[in-house]
């Protein structure tokens, strides 16, 4: 269930990426900020924070078990 929540949730940021609704609006915000430019802030944090929730929880548990021998499986052994 968790990893379709997921699916859901990338494609719905990949349709809000398209923000034409911005293209022409000349609006500041805070006086110097564009609106265009406050989206792609906020959807920029609302992305990482979808990716920070895909690695906690459906990154498989068993990718991260250190082997018996001690290594880690991050490099060959020489």
């Amino acid at each position: 269930m968790k990893i379709k929540l997921f699916l859901a949730a990338l494609a719905a940021l990949a349709c809000l990426h398209q923000d034409f609704w911005l293209w022409r609006d000349g609006q500041l915000l805070f006086g110097f900020l564009p609106s265009g430019l406050a989206y792609h802030a906020a959807y920029s944090l609302a992305t990482a924070a979808l990716w920070l929730a895909a690695v906690r929880r459906c990154w498989p548990s068993d990718l991260d078990a250190v082997t018996a021998s001690g290594s880690s499986g991050g490099g060959r052994n020489r």
